[in-house]
């Protein structure tokens, strides 16, 4: 799953989203050098990770990717999950996913001491473009993908996965229903855990 997926998946606790969020540039056991809450947050985002990475229905869908995409196809079904998260927002959240969204990158700002220099340095792109609100829309799905390629060491178009995407639109889609009301469940489960220690 992808920014947008883990945050939502945060709840509504503040520092656990931003943990949450930035868990992709703390490596190892340096999680343990957080805030509690925000080391909930760099655990969820593994677990997150982990559920994900490990299931037949998000493996399905990433495997329409493999052959053309390889080692980024698992970047590119990221992406393309939090598209259909986007786009069926109102399923999951009663918050307007603009509303949502604004909300999210002020709480960035306001706590920028906390956040490690990878997303401080990611931050402006990320609120200029709107990321949460334009990953409903394929011309959004366009451009970050366009983004997440020019970042990578060796270009594989990942902007071209929108062929795909649009090849395999209601399979993707149906898949993800299913897949994500399980990792909802899971990370239900997980945060009761890590709650409890």
């Amino acid at each position: 799953m992808n920014y947008l997926a883990h945050v939502y998946l945060s709840g509504n606790n503040d520092l656990l989203k931003i943990g949450n969020f930035m868990a992709d540039s703390i490596k190892g056991n340096d999680y343990e050098n957080f805030a509690p809450e925000l080391k909930k947050g760099i655990l969820l985002h593994r677990h997150i990770d982990s559920f994900t990475d490990s299931h037949p229905i998000y493996r399905k869908s990433k495997h329409r990717l493999h052959k053309k995409y390889g080692h980024y196809s698992g970047v590119i079904m990221d992406i393309l999950y939090d598209h259909f998260l986007a786009k069926n927002w109102s399923n999951y959240s009663d918050e307007k996913l603009e509303k949502y969204a604004d909300g999210f990158y002020k709480l960035l700002e306001t706590n920028r001491n906390i956040l490690t220099d990878r997303v401080i340095a990611m931050m402006p792109y990320m609120i200029a473009r709107n990321w949460f609100v334009s990953y409903a829309t394929i011309e959004g799905m366009k451009m970050i993908l366009f983004q997440m390629d020019y970042k990578t060491k060796h270009r594989v178009n990942m902007q071209e996965a929108i062929v795909e995407l649009q090849e395999f639109y209601l399979e993707f889609e149906s898949e993800f229903f299913v897949f994500f009301e399980e990792l909802i469940i899971s990370c239900q489960l997980r945060l009761n855990e890590l709650n409890s220690l």
